[in-house]
């Protein structure tokens, strides 16, 4: 995922989850709104509680992967927020992957 295509600004972020339409599954929160740029954008966030430094960086490349193979930035007519849950660690990569595009398709965001 580009960097332009990532949410990284704390004021867009708190913007996007108390103005955004809420989406939950078991691995993830997902808060949407309208875009405001020219290609759509995600923000991915995981709490401190999930892990050291390096277990956290490695599920948010996990997550931007994933993005990156679902949705198509150009058309999505969305910026969301993606929030890792607990429930990310018990499951795979695949399962993990198919619950977010579960929630995408939910938001309408692929």
């Amino acid at each position: 995922m580009k960097k332009k295509n990532r949410v990284r600004k704390a004021e867009e972020f708190q913007d996007l989850v108390h103005k955004g339409s809420k989406y939950v599954n078991s691995s993830f929160v997902l808060y949407t709104k309208d875009r405001k740029e020219e290609q759509a954008r995600i923000g991915i966030t995981l709490s401190k509680k999930i892990g050291i430094a390096v277990k956290r960086n490695l599920y948010k490349r996990q997550v931007r992967m994933m993005c990156q193979d679902l949705v198509d930035f150009r058309d999505c007519t969305k910026d969301a927020v993606l929030i890792v849950r607990f429930g990310y660690l018990n499951q795979s990569y695949e399962a993990n992957k198919k619950n977010l595009e579960k929630l995408f398709i939910k938001a309408t965001i692929k």
